[in-house]
């Protein structure tokens, strides 16, 4: 018979420690984003406008920022591009977004950021991939350069590998040296290996040049999740920087959504990494700032932290065959999201509101009690009302044509009673 387990084992278990690692400051202005430490996991994105395109990059930074992302990474591929980066920081600060921006360098970081001393400043982070920054014995040149500007600025920087674009002589050293064991290892595993070596070497670096352990931060992408996994324990095994997470080319819609979630919850819950991003390749017609709402989804589903109210709505069966709850269920998680800029300076802490939106009676006034505020919707045949429960009792029954707009006013204001200025501490 298998011992029940201990609370302290239950509790071990479902709350797993975060891996300890060095803080790195990332600042813009007055705005100051801890990444690592006991910081909370951060949620960042990327833009895919042209750089040189001030205003549009400058408005798809901001709609990223008001989506929920803390930090925001630009390419910067040519002079053209570094000359708007300054531009584009003042028209953010304008419009009063002070998310800090991150350079994206590829091949000609060390040209860019020595010819355009202005474009290194408006950049609160730079992204250095020592993949692709100088072969032979311009790789320690080039790449001391885009380290000596970072520390003329006083900038972290995140050496990103990724294996799209990783060392090749690093790799043929590594696969070279594998061949002549007497028992070689598999060739994923010395690919792993090169991974994990480009990015801790390219820090120690780093460091040796100058910068501290507190500015640097290490990524290693790759597109499938077992491999993402493997590499990234191993990683955390053997660095204590902070850790930026992120399956590189996710996919599209469905696929990258789920991909870039098992991967994610896999490291997040086993206490691994400091920020992550969601590689979504976008639909047609689809919002950039979906990233950043199914990052979000991620770190809130983990408990890990909370963005925006919960909505629990049952899935629906033969008892529920009215689209009521459905549409109910949609019109209330559209009007939290587009309440919750304005709630977050209003009502802080607003973010821990559950609500329950539920279709019949089978689960529904239970659903609904354990939620903070919830609606329990007639089912197929049962009487036309709608019992709403407010922390855990029975308040009010709704009916008719307007249960919607009823219940949203009743959210409103219990948000308003609970969060508000005069609300009473509960607890």
């Amino acid at each position: 018979m298998t011992p029940p387990l201990s609370s302290s084992d239950a509790g071990a278990e479902l709350d797993p420690p975060r891996r300890r690692t060095r803080q790195a400051l990332v600042c813009w202005g007055e705005r100051r984003v801890s990444v690592g430490g006991d910081a909370p996991v951060r949620v960042q994105s990327m833009t895919n406008t042209d750089t040189v395109d001030v205003v549009g990059t400058a408005i798809q930074v901001k709609e990223l920022a008001q989506a929920g992302s803390e930090l925001v990474r630009l390419t910067v591929n040519t002079d053209e591009a570094a000359a708007a980066v300054p531009r584009i920081r003042e028209q953010l600060d304008r419009m009063g977004i002070d998310v800090p921006l991150i350079g994206d360098f590829h091949y000609n970081g060390h040209l860019l950021l020595t010819r355009h001393p202005a474009c290194a400043e408006a950049l609160s982070k730079y992204r250095i991939n020592p993949g692709n920054v100088g072969k032979g014995d311009k790789k320690d040149r080039q790449f001391g350069q885009m380290i000596e500007v970072a520390l003329r600025w006083q900038r972290p920087v995140r050496i990103g590998v990724n294996w799209g674009s990783l060392d090749q002589e690093l790799l043929a050293s590594l696969m070279d040296a594998n061949a002549a064991l007497a028992q070689p290892r598999d060739a994923r595993l010395v690919m792993h290996e090169a991974l994990i070596r480009s990015a801790t070497d390219s820090a120690r670096r780093a460091e040796e040049l100058g910068m501290a352990p507190e500015q640097i931060l290490l990524s290693c992408k790759v597109s499938t999740v077992s491999d993402l996994v493997a590499v990234y324990r191993e990683l955390a095994r053997r660095c204590d920087y902070p850790l930026h997470l992120g399956l590189t080319e996710a996919g599209m819609g469905t696929r990258g959504i789920v991909a870039s979630t098992a991967a994610l919850a896999i490291l997040l819950q086993q206490g691994i990494g400091d920020t992550i991003r969601v590689s979504l390749t976008p639909q047609p017609g689809e919002a950039r700032t979906q990233e950043v709402v199914v990052a979000w989804e991620i770190l809130q589903a983990l408990g890990l932290r909370s963005f925006t109210p919960s909505v629990t709505a049952c899935p629906g069966c033969g008892r529920t065959t009215s689209t009521v709850f459905q549409e109910l269920a949609q019109q209330i998680d559209r009007h939290l999201r587009q309440r919750m800029p304005q709630w977050r300076v209003d009502y802080p802490g607003v973010e821990a509101l559950r609500v329950a939106v539920m279709g019949c009676i089978v689960n529904g006034p239970g659903e609904s009690r354990h939620a903070d505020i919830g609606i329990s919707l007639p089912g197929t045949g049962e009487q036309p009302a709608a019992p709403v429960f407010i922390d855990g009792e029975k308040r009010h029954t709704l009916r008719g044509e307007d249960i919607a707009a009823q219940f949203t006013a009743l959210v409103e204001d219990y948000i308003g009673k609970r969060w508000g200025s005069g609300s009473v501490p509960r607890g």
